[in-house]
């Protein structure tokens, strides 16, 4: 545990706090996560800081989201640097941030395999390290008050930021089987629905994408996002509008490396992650609409994880129906069409005390 204190507080520095928390622009938001995360209970006062990693970054998400902040706080890389919040000097080491992040993990009993949306949920809640760090996310991302989007966004950046990639991998491409609830209302918190996610009207995904290029930060992650995992698109077409539209989705290639995963799960944080639509646009506006849905919305670039999914889906279904299987005395056969988003036809084979399992892809 590293013990600071917050101390040389100027003048423009707390008006720029109480700036924040009557702004009412989503800065209130995050500066209570930060004061969550760092145990600020009083400004001036000494505190420490039990989560001095999740401290340090939910800060920088506060300089990187409100820059008049970045006079206030030391920023001189991307990791540490921020304990300087309102007046304290630089000065923890980045082998002690990686270090620190590893030990707190360490604790954590969450595996890394693919599960269920439902199971994720349920082991982090039970696992002391995450369930510390979900309740900051769904403090502000709750959907029993009015949801704040940018306060939200900050809050998502904070909660995947602050864990192990594969950690981060496994809860932002878990699924659920079509109809059980439980499963994609589990779903629906660890992925930021609906506060971060869905807006009524939904924003066509043409417009999400000019918004994305007119913000700074946002455009950097959609070129990384490109680059990583659509490097046809980025080879052939760049931003030429009418070579985009010449492209057809089905024959766009996907990279599907780590690469591509960590650009997609950094999009999570940015209004790229927000449900878009092509319906009711100019018939001429579509081709290009259809491509920017496809690119970010379009969970086939990641087909080792689907082949995860499909797994849990027969698991299930072998749970259901193995009575029905224990009932045949003799050679058997069974079909199930599963009615679920992967559209696979399993078939199961019964011989004596065996189960084979045939998937059709």
């Amino acid at each position: 545990v590293i013990i600071f204190c917050f101390y040389s507080v100027t003048t423009d520095c707390l008006h720029l706090r109480e700036e924040c928390i009557n702004a009412g622009n989503g800065c209130e938001s995050v500066w209570n996560v930060v004061e969550d995360a760092c145990n600020i209970s009083v400004l001036g006062n000494r505190c420490k800081a039990e989560d001095t990693v999740g401290c340090n970054r939910i800060i920088q998400v506060l300089a990187d989201k409100y820059p008049e902040f970045k006079n206030c706080v030391c920023t001189t890389d991307d990791i540490c640097s921020i304990t300087a919040l309102l007046g304290k000097q630089c000065g923890i080491n980045k082998e002690n941030i990686s270090m620190e992040t590893k030990l707190q993990w360490g604790l954590s009993a969450l595996s890394k395999q693919g599960k269920s949306c439902l199971d994720v949920n349920r082991e982090c809640i039970e696992d002391e390290v995450c369930n510390k760090q979900l309740s900051l996310y769904l403090k502000v991302c709750s959907v029993n008050k009015k949801c704040n989007v940018e306060g939200c966004q900050a809050a998502i950046r904070f909660f995947y930021r602050n864990m192990p990639f594969e950690v981060a991998q496994m809860m932002i491409f878990c699924d659920c089987i079509q109809r059980d609830e439980s499963c994609h209302r589990a779903k629906e918190l660890l992925h930021g629905k609906p506060c971060a996610v869905t807006v009524v009207p939904p924003p066509s995904c043409l417009n999400v994408i000019h918004m994305c290029e007119e913000n700074e930060s946002c455009r950097k992650k959609y070129t990384t996002f490109r680059s990583k995992c659509w490097r046809h698109v980025t080879k052939k077409c760049y931003n030429d509008k009418a070579c985009l539209e010449t492209l057809i989705k089905d024959d766009m290639p996907c990279s599907a490396n780590a690469d591509c995963k960590a650009a997609y799960i950094s999009n999570w944080d940015t209004m790229l992650h927000m449900e878009c639509t092509c319906q009711n646009l100019p018939l001429v506006e579509q081709p290009l609409c259809e491509l920017f849905h496809h690119m970010l919305h379009s969970k086939s670039c990641f087909s080792d994880l689907r082949e995860t999914k499909t797994l849990i889906y027969i698991k299930s279904l072998l749970y259901v129906c193995y009575h029905c299987f224990s009932k045949i005395n003799s050679c058997g056969f069974f079909k199930i069409q599963i009615k679920a988003k992967i559209g696979h036809t399993v078939f199961f084979l019964w011989f004596g005390e065996k189960i084979i399992i045939v998937v059709n892809q």
